[in-house]
């Protein structure tokens, strides 16, 4: 486990990040690692969570954050269990962290060892312990959690500590002279604190430091002029000395060190030449060539900070004579095709070179070359000795004396190793130093696994640019001008290209050469092709979005091709293993393999264990490659097997979440075939659906697209339980609107009254009650046609619902006892049960608490009698009878019978009706005096309802107001 607070809040179990929460309980969390040096009272928790006015039930809320994060860090703890990572002490919480689990505390025992060898007249060590203390930071400390929370004074001393680090970090620099480890903070910091004279005038001699001279004075007349106009106060001393340091500023030039010339202690102009079996010792006593074989930085470059204080953060110690460092390091940058791995590699390689004097080395490997082979690791060790001037007489003639030669010059020396475009770890291992001192920086489109598993490479796998980073490339490239001149063409452009900067690049390469075209006509060609690559033909092989992917897709196995190709006709944001597999028509186990291919060569991405999605132009690419290479009926085919297999998981999900069968639920096609999810019990099921809920209305209209407008009526009305339960109406809406014009399109009667009851149902919990019951009304119409009682039975059931929502309890309770009476012809005991239980609850609405009473009861005895016991429907019973209970004045009964009520439905993931159960208990406790736990379960329902039916949400909270209001009276009466 380990969490940062240095920036966002985050925290992660091994490579796994976790969610603290929502962003309430992620200031908690933030508190607690701020805090990680002492216990942090409940006292001090409310004060800096809600601050001078605290809700009544702060205390309450407290603890429940507490149980929810012990939950979040250890999955499997029991309720009310300490665990061992969130502890009780002292009177307070307290997160056990140290200095290998948190930012903040690795930070400050960086920092202490840095001051100590700034007292000890180091300040070359100091400013490298600064650095890496520095580079911990990823932002301002508990950035995104609520702003008046970040406000309290722990999250700003927390800052404070950085901007005394900077200065202390800069004071060192100065001293050893080196700004550039420490002149990004600098640069940052300023911008946050605008006044700050002290760390401006370091600025200002930093920048004096780095070469940067009329940047230097640029600061100065900056400050300058903001101090006159802000404060009307002219530069202090300080300020001013840094100036006249700048203006008095005069550069040494410097003299590079020969890579083979210098010995370690630097005392002679000759080297100690390596050993080895072929080349004579004194052949290799000769100056050889200090090679800078790095290729231009990108002129344009924007963005990727993070990920260049990734690698430099790792770069090996500097050392105040130039000599070697303490360790080799390796980064291993991989990232699809296109994403700028070979751009980033080269920023950062010319950023450092001054840390490195024995020269640069450079190649391509050529390890995903479309036309040609990968080039053999011997070619480019020969290539790297060519440049570090051993002449073809002298060099070794087997590979590997050639390799151990290249090691042998590259010992006790600093040398920066570009290694672009690995085809494997292989291909990368000769070409490794074998001591010391040098950084390697390493791309591929691979993951190289082993080379960080065995050899300590660091790996970093490129992200797409943010839209920020793009804009701000536009911005490079094009001009602030051309970019401001029309916004919605660059928003239109940068979502198109999907922040992949090959693509970008193609666009923003036709807009320089059209300058008088308008943005928004490039962006309307784009729009054009429709998804395809079309609009990002380069003009060679290189800047062809089709050609470089296809360098990587050429270098899969047949196996793992074909799955490519079929991902792309899924319709869903991303896919999991199951349903891969059911497109594959291949064993589960064998299509894990496959996807972990396509996931190392960056073709897919693994956004969460056993999720993967793809970017829009690699789908585009793969649905390309699938109309070429596979017919038409193997790809209708795959699609119809995908459909079953979404088909037949939710049949399964619906026997789980309704194993009694209230809900009508038809079976899937006879045609239908293939394995469903394995689904255990129904959390497991509201898992699946939670998970796959935006797939499965893709699903829905990829089959009617498909002509399997029988699967996606059927798919809709299976989904029906999970719908009700989790809310996400409008989604159910859309699903069954689908539904029915697939049903309607096969002209299949059963269908369509299927999706014109499942339509009836989702617009009731919508509240739009007229276009619900004429869709009910359909639906019976269809039924009673059809003959089918069960099908009448439930829609009168919910016609019956509509009906007391609309304030018309008598007729609710006629169409009910007519759904009853269908019911009990059907044999259908859940259903009886069910209506029963609903004319309970209109005639408890109508003030008939006793009537209700027995009708409840006697829903009660016929769920007693299914095997299914303590279901949801069971669980609306018990909240039937506890309103009874509430009106008839037995309080304590009402109380027992909604915490029934509620632990049965939180059982059964019925958030909905949960929600209405803890309202009412609100309304028990208000009943018999007990506000504070009445707005506590207020705000549990307010909560839940939020995301499911906001009006209702706002009910609550008015309620929740109210109480608050008059609690204040009272108090205000008292104290007067």
């Amino acid at each position: 486990m380990h969490f940062a607070v240095l920036g966002p809040v985050r925290a992660w179990r091994a490579d796994a990040e976790l969610r603290l929460g929502p962003p309430q309980q992620q200031a908690f969390a933030a508190l607690l690692l701020a805090s990680a040096d002492r216990p942090v009272s409940t006292t001090e928790v409310v004060d800096t969570l809600w601050g001078q006015d605290p809700p009544p039930s702060a205390v309450n809320v407290v603890r429940r954050y507490v149980g929810a994060l012990r939950r979040v860090l250890e999955p499997g703890l029991p309720r009310m269990a300490t665990g061992s990572w969130l502890l009780r002490e002292g009177g307070g919480y307290r997160l056990d962290v140290d200095a290998t689990t948190l930012d903040l505390l690795r930070f400050r025992d960086l920092r202490t060892q840095a001051r100590a060898a700034d007292r000890a007249d180091d300040p070359a060590l100091a400013l490298e312990l600064y650095a890496r203390a520095l580079a911990l930071w990823r932002g301002h400390a508990a950035a995104g959690i609520p702003a008046q929370v970040r406000s309290h004074p722990v999250f700003a001393g927390l800052d404070g500590e950085r901007l005394a680090t900077v200065k202390e970090a800069a004071d060192a620099g100065l001293r050893c002279g080196r700004a550039e480890p420490v002149l990004a903070q600098l640069q940052g910091l300023a911008d946050d604190h605008p006044l700050d004279e002290p760390l401006h005038g370091r600025l200002i001699r930093a920048l004096a430091l780095a070469g940067q001279q009329a940047q230097a004075l640029e600061t100065y007349q900056k400050i300058r002029a903001l101090l006159a106009e802000e404060l009307g106060v002219e530069p202090s001393p300080e300020l001013l000395a840094a100036h006249r340091d700048v203006l008095g500023a005069r550069s040494a030039p410097t003299v590079p060190t020969p890579l083979a010339a210098s010995d370690s202690a630097g005392s002679t102009g000759r080297a100690t030449a390596p050993e080895t079996a072929s080349p004579a010792r004194d052949d290799l006593l000769v100056p050889l060539p200090r090679p800078a074989q790095l290729p231009a930085a990108y002129e344009h470059f924007a963005g990727r900070e993070a990920e260049i204080e990734h690698v430099l953060r790792r770069l090996p110690a500097a050392s105040g004579d130039g000599g070697p460092g303490t360790t080799m390091v390796i980064n291993a940058i991989g990232g699809m095709a296109g994403v700028g791995k070979t751009t980033l590699a080269v920023q950062v390689a010319h950023r450092v070179t001054d840390r490195f004097p024995d020269g640069q080395l450079y190649v391509n490997l050529r390890g995903f070359d479309l036309h040609g082979a990968a080039m053999d690791p011997a070619e480019a060790v020969r290539g790297f000795l060519e440049a570090l001037g051993v002449s073809r007489k002298q060099m070794p003639d087997s590979p590997e004396a050639q390799a151990a030669l290249y090691r042998s010059l590259l010992a006790d020396r600093r040398v920066l190793v570009l290694l672009d475009n690995a085809r494997d770890a292989d291909q990368v291992r000769p070409l490794l130093p074998g001591a010391a001192g040098c950084l390697v920086l390493i791309t591929s489109r691979n993951r190289l696994t082993s080379l960080v598993v065995a050899g300590g490479a660091h790996p970093l796998t490129l992200d797409l640019l943010s839209p920020k980073d793009a804009r701000q490339s536009l911005v490079r490239r094009l001009g602030t001008d051309r970019v401001a001149a029309e916004p919605a063409a660059v928003e239109t452009i940068i979502s198109l290209c999907g922040g992949l900067p090959l693509a970008l690049s193609i666009i923003t390469a036709r807009a320089l050469m059209n300058p008088t075209f308008p943005l928004s006509g490039i962006a309307a060609e784009l729009m054009e092709a429709n998804g395809s690559l079309d609009a990002f033909d380069g003009l060679d092989a290189t800047t062809d979005v089709r050609t470089v992917f296809g360098w990587s897709y050429h270098t899969l196995t047949g196996e793992a091709a074909r799955l490519f190709r079929l991902l792309s006709l899924h319709p869903g944001p991303d896919i999991g293993t199951h349903a891969a597999g059911a497109l594959a028509d291949r064993p589960t186990a064998r299509v894990r393999s496959l996807l972990a291919e396509l996931t190392r060569t960056h073709l897919l991405t693994e956004e969460a264990p056993g999720r993967y999605r793809f970017h829009d132009l690699l789908r585009a690419y793969a649905n390309e490659l699938a109309r070429a290479e596979d017919g038409e009926e193997q790809r209708r085919d795959a699609t119809r097997r995908m459909v079953d297999h979404y088909l037949l998981t939710a049949h399964a999900s619906a026997s789980l979440l309704d194993p009694a069968g209230v809900f009508p639920s038809p079976t899937p096609s006879p045609q239908a075939t293939g394995s469903p999810v394995p689904l255990g019990d129904a959390e497991s099921a509201l898992g699946w659906f939670s998970t796959e809920r935006l797939v499965l209305l893709e699903v829905a209209r990829q089959s009617v697209d498909d002509g399997l407008g029988g699967h996606a009526w059927r798919l809709a009305r299976l989904l029906d339980p999970v719908h009700e339960r989790f809310g996400h109406w409008h989604d159910w809406a859309d699903l069954q609107h689908i539904a029915l014009a697939a049903a309607r399109q096969l002209a299949d009667p059963v269908g369509v009254a299927h999706a014109h009851g499942g339509l009836g149902r989702a617009c009731s919990l919508l509240r739009r009650y007229r276009e619900a019951e004429d869709h009910l009304h359909h639906a019976l119409s269809l039924f009673e046609a059809l003959g089918d009682d069960l099908g009448q039975a439930h829609t009168r059931r919910a016609l019956g619902w509509v009906m007391t929502r609309t304030e018309r309890h008598g007729e609710a309770i006629r169409q009910t006892r007519h759904a009853l009476d269908l019911y009990r012809v059907a044999g259908h005991l859940s259903g009886q049960a069910d209506a029963m239980n609903a004319i309970a609850w209109y005639e408890a609405v109508l003030g008939e608490h006793d009537k209700a009473m027995t009708d409840a009861l006697r829903s009660l005895s016929l769920y007693r009698r299914m095997s299914d016991q303590g279901g949801s429907h069971e669980a609306n019973t018990w909240d039937t009878l506890a309103y009874a209970h509430h009106h008839l004045g037995n309080f304590r009964r009402a109380h027992t019978c909604y915490l029934r009520a509620i632990h049965m439905l939180r059982r059964n993931g019925d958030r909905y009706n949960e929600a209405g159960s803890l309202t009412r208990l609100g309304d028990t406790y208000t009943a018999t005096g007990d506000d504070a736990a009445a707005r506590a379960v207020w705000e549990q329902a307010a909560d839940i309802l939020t995301e499911i039916d906001p009006p209702w949400a706002a009910e609550v909270r008015a309620k929740l107001q109210t109480s608050v209001l008059s609690a204040d009276g009272i108090s205000a009466a008292v104290i007067g």
